[in-house]
Order: C-alpha cells, then structure tokens, then sequence
C-alpha cells in the first residue's frame, strides 16, 4: 500500500465495456480500450497495424568495432607498402589472422552486454509510432499479447462473457 493515495493498478470499473485489464505493471497499462505507456496513451480502436523490430546497436560496440577494423587494415597496409608481410614468419601470419578476427569479437561482446531493445511498433492515423520499447524479451512478449489480444477484442465488438452453458448429461 503507498502511503500517498495512488496505486500501482488502474482504476476499474466493473461492467463496464471495453474496460477488461489484459496487462498492468508500473508504467505500462493495456485493457480492452487502451494502451498506456508512461504518458503516452492510446485508444486501442485507433491502433491499424502492429509489428516488432528490434532497435539500433550500442553506439560504443559499433564505434569500437569500427576502430579496431580500421587500425588492423591500416596495420595491413602499412605491413603490404614496407614489404614486412615478406619477412614475417608463420606464428606471425597466424597472430595477425587473430586479431583480424578482433572486430567480430567485439560485435558479439557488445550484442552480448548490450542487446538491441525489442521495440512495438504502431499505425495511429496513417503516421508510423513507436508505441512500446523493452530490454526485456519477456515483459515484451507479454505487452505484444496483450496489446494483440486488446485488439482483438475491439475487432470482434468489444469484451463479454459467453454465455452459460448447460452441463451435458448423457441420456440414460
């Protein structure tokens, strides 16, 4: 319980249409009418398209990468102008093929220690919106389903119980 009034869970009323919570935690809301993330909010009606990509690479892993490309080629062909590739013996062929190997280290590290963001895109009134972004794989599939299932229910006219079946009795 927070001591200031507010809670961590949206309001409900029940009965009402439209109003069915599919996901809350804090920050990110999504129920059978909208989707709420932060201060962003959307009426789930208004949301024509969705799909999921992944965001852009570390900055620091790419600049890295790009460094270390460009030091072992400039070694490369200062070894090539000198005529030192001539002179340079097997153990030192196999050292430089090594570290040539060095920038595609560095992508796997830096995909490793920082993953591309799983990101949600959206189709509000013909404009492209990024409407959800999440390092984690599992709290992002289970707002993609939510948001899926949210607008499911608006496609199929809104939330309702089914309706009561009779318990099937074989006849005797």
């Amino acid at each position: 319980m927070q001591t200031d009034g507010s809670s961590t869970r949206p309001p409900r009323s029940p009965g009402a249409a439209g109003s069915t919570l599919l996901y809350a935690r804090p920050g990110i809301v999504v129920t059978g009418e909208r989707f709420t993330v932060g201060r962003n909010s959307w009426p789930v009606a208004e949301i024509t398209q969705l799909w999921t990509t992944r965001g852009p690479h570390d900055r620091l892993a790419l600049r890295a990468v790009a460094v270390s490309a460009a030091l072992i080629g400039a070694v490369g062909v200062l070894l090539g102008f000198t005529g030192g590739l001539q002179r340079l013996t097997a153990a030192a062929y196999l050292t430089l093929g090594a570290v040539g190997l060095l920038p595609l280290l560095l992508v796997l590290i830096g995909d490793r220690w920082r993953p591309p963001a799983y990101e949600l895109w959206g189709r509000l009134g013909g404009t492209e919106v990024l409407l959800f972004s999440s390092d984690d794989e599992r709290q992002f599939g289970q707002v993609t389903r939510a948001l899926k299932r949210a607008r499911e229910g608006v496609r199929h006219g809104g939330w309702t119980d089914p309706p009561a079946a009779e318990a099937w009795r074989p006849n005797r």
